[in-house]
């Protein structure tokens, strides 16, 4: 990552950070969860970050957007389990440092710092996606309770979590959500698991009668809509960052291959083709990442409200890493479509960022409306 490093966007913190972490990334033999269990998977990369201090960048307050967008670019190229057991621990408490009790901080963040605490959001349900204020589950006030009723789905660590960030209905129309901490051990809580293209805990959420006390309530009622957009809006540029370190590693695989691949009298660089689409490749991949980075010193400069920026560059990003991976995995040839290579398992990984935190055709909404919005 040395190459963009150098850039004023950067600082000395900034750049020891990628240092370490990447430095233990490439010591550590990280999990497979497709040659286990990806519950257990999950947790032993959960608790090697928790081991090496970098989790206490999910929960710093104020919270910086550079450092975890560079922690993500830099897991997601070593492991896809790690970049996920890293975003779900912000993911999931953001919301409590925004709007949580002091109780809640003084409980909850410190844990989840540790690794002590495993964290989820559950927001999605099976016919509430990009439509977030479509959401059916409902949280009914019992005297000093809420009793929750309803089903989330594809919700990532679900079975692993220890606390679910989750929304449910207390009213009517898009001020009607709300958003309680429920812990995994709610009676009435239950899971069933979903088996995604790549192997994470995921799973369905099923709440029947479920009470939490009020105390675990973020925020006021009506107010969970705002705050899941506030969390989704600090951890979409880290979606974009996890897309660059995927697709910075198809690069560099595919470099090593274009370089070692003998063919036609000379190795698979050699050829005109190859190299105008590694070219292109380099571009798109520069193009993405100094997007991510002006979205991320942005934010740390105190412009929070960057809906623009931070759609353009998870919309790039995603599409770009995309477009990478399928480039390099076209040139690794048969090689590249066994299970277990490299750009297989990158090609397996991408294809969901294009559509969670927000589909790339929402984000180019986002992007049109705010052009023609401006004064």
């Amino acid at each position: 990552m040395q190459d963009l490093l150098k850039l004023p966007f950067f600082t000395d913190e900034h750049r020891a950070l990628v240092r370490e972490l990447d430095t233990a990334a490439w010591a550590h033999i990280w999990p497979d969860p497709e040659k286990g269990d990806d519950a257990e998977a999950l947790r032993a990369a959960l608790a090697t970050l928790a081991e090496w201090g970098a989790l206490k960048h999910t929960v710093s307050e104020p919270w910086r957007q550079m450092p975890n967008v560079l922690a993500r670019e830099v897991l997601a190229y070593h492991s896809g389990i790690a970049d996920l057991a890293y975003v779900m621990q912000a993911l999931g408490s953001i919301a409590i440092g925004l709007m949580g009790s002091d109780t809640l901080k003084t409980e909850m963040l410190p844990a989840v710092a540790s690794g002590e605490a495993c964290m989820a959001f559950a927001i999605t349900e099976p016919e509430a996606g990009s439509d977030l204020a479509a959401q059916t589950t409902r949280a009914e006030r019992v005297g000093d309770e809420y009793e929750i009723t309803g089903i989330k789905h594809l919700i990532s660590n679900a079975g692993v979590a220890t606390h679910y960030t989750l929304f449910a209905r207390t009213g009517e129309g898009r001020k009607g959500i709300s958003a309680f901490l429920v812990p995994a051990g709610t009676p009435g809580l239950s899971v069933e698991k979903q088996r995604p293209t790549s192997p994470h805990p995921l799973g369905r959420v099923i709440l029947e009668k479920a009470r939490v006390p009020a105390g675990n309530r973020l925020g006021q009622e009506g107010e969970g809509l705002k705050l899941a957009l506030m969390t989704l809006e600090r951890c979409r540029p880290t979606v974009a960052a996890a897309a660059n370190g995927f697709a910075r590693r198809a690069y560099d695989e595919c470099v090593k291959h274009l370089r070692q691949r003998r063919m036609f009298g000379g190795t698979l660089g050699d050829q005109p083709v190859a190299q105008g689409i590694l070219a292109e490749m380099s571009a798109r991949l520069d193009a993405s990442r100094l997007l991510t980075y002006r979205t991320a010193w942005l934010f740390d400069q105190g412009e929070h409200r960057q809906a623009r920026e931070v759609a353009l560059a998870k919309w790039q990003a995603t599409e770009n890493a995309q477009w990478i991976i399928d480039k390099a995995l076209q040139l690794a040839g048969g090689l590249g479509v066994l299970h277990g290579s490299v750009f297989e398992r990158l090609y397996r990984e991408i294809r969901p960022l294009r559509i969670y935190e927000g589909a790339s055709e929402v984000q180019q909404l986002v992007v049109a409306r705010a052009i023609l919005e401006s004064p």
